[in-house]
């Protein structure tokens, strides 16, 4: 795949899954930046913010199959990742569930106990899942979009732990739609009042998009300055006097990838400091964890990461 053809696909995903979503063009174009790049999305925003249509229209941008997962505390492993069979003469059949998709779709997954979030970090991680000793390899490619329930708005939540967080590469919010956009999500009422997809026309096939994804790691080129420019947004993350533990090292190459995504949607085959700012908050604020002190002062992660872009030197030309 050239530079022509990636652009031409990834502007038809973003703009294909605007035919659905209405509004929230920089929601569409951060997540699609992050799939593209090979990693998976958590979003969190009040329920009806279009956060199930939105993982449905990418599905059907690529071509690829989509499953949804209801998150709540009943919910079992096995429900998640498959189960066996087993007969009367001794065999037995594999029936695999819903993690057997290109994107998976695991609505409010802090519902779900931490024996689910372990089954579903295999997978995200090692793109395979362990039934009973044995290994079953995914699909590829294999996204999680997933969303959280806010704990200051509901009960019983588990919490996510950091490890499952740091798999995430990017952690956006959807917010309610301005009263401009809202005007006509209620005038195409009779489409919207279900969520479907249907107007989504495919963009891709699965394995161009595969193609797609394996053009960024070579099609697009990243400067050692702004290589130094990531490490240095890390580096003061972790040294900042109010992060008790700062981000692990998936956070700069998820970003590296996520950056590169962005330059190719704007039609550059090389990245710039505004692609790694775009993102830096998403990619950072749902990875650290804050001392004491800041959370007595009333500080969010988000806070300390934009303070931090604002302190680190930015290359220049």
């Amino acid at each position: 795949m050239d530079f022509d053809r990636a652009y031409d696909a990834v502007r038809g995903i973003v703009s294909g899954v605007g035919k659905a979503v209405i509004g929230k063009v920089d929601l569409i174009r951060h997540v699609v930046a992050a799939l593209v790049a090979g990693g998976h999305v958590l979003i969190e925003g009040p329920p009806g913010t279009g956060k199930t249509l939105l993982a449905m229209s990418i599905a059907k941008a690529i071509g690829g199959k989509f499953m949804r997962v209801q998150g709540n505390p009943d919910i079992l492993p096995t429900d998640l990742t498959g189960y066996y069979v087993h007969s009367l003469d001794g065999s037995r059949r594999f029936v695999p569930a819903p993690v057997f998709a290109n994107d998976l779709m695991f609505d409010e997954l802090n519902r779900t106990p931490t024996r689910v979030q372990s089954a579903l970090l295999q997978a995200m991680a090692e793109n395979k899942v362990s039934v009973e000793g044995e290994t079953h390899k995914l699909p590829t490619p294999f996204h999680v979009i997933a969303t959280k329930v806010s704990s200051e708005e509901e009960v019983g939540v588990y919490p996510l732990t950091l490890t499952l967080r740091d798999r995430f590469w990017i952690k956006c919010y959807s917010p309610y739609s301005g009263p401009r956009d809202e005007i006509e999500i209620i005038r195409r009422a009779d489409e919207l009042f279900l969520v479907d997809a249907s107007e989504v026309e495919q963009v891709i096939t699965v394995k161009e998009y595969v193609e797609l994804q394996n053009f960024i790691s070579n099609g697009i080129y990243v400067d050692n300055r702004i290589v130094k420019y990531i490490l240095d947004i890390v580096v003061s993350l972790r040294n900042h006097h109010l992060v008790k533990l700062g981000p692990s090292h998936r956070a700069p190459i998820d970003l590296y990838r996520i950056s590169k995504v962005l330059a190719l949607i704007d039609k550059r085959d090389y990245v710039i400091p505004d692609d790694v700012k775009e993102v830096a908050v998403q990619v950072f604020s749902h990875r650290i964890v804050l001392s004491e002190e800041a959370e007595a002062e009333g500080r969010k992660p988000e806070d300390i990461v934009r303070e931090v872009l604002d302190k680190v030197e930015v290359p220049k030309e």
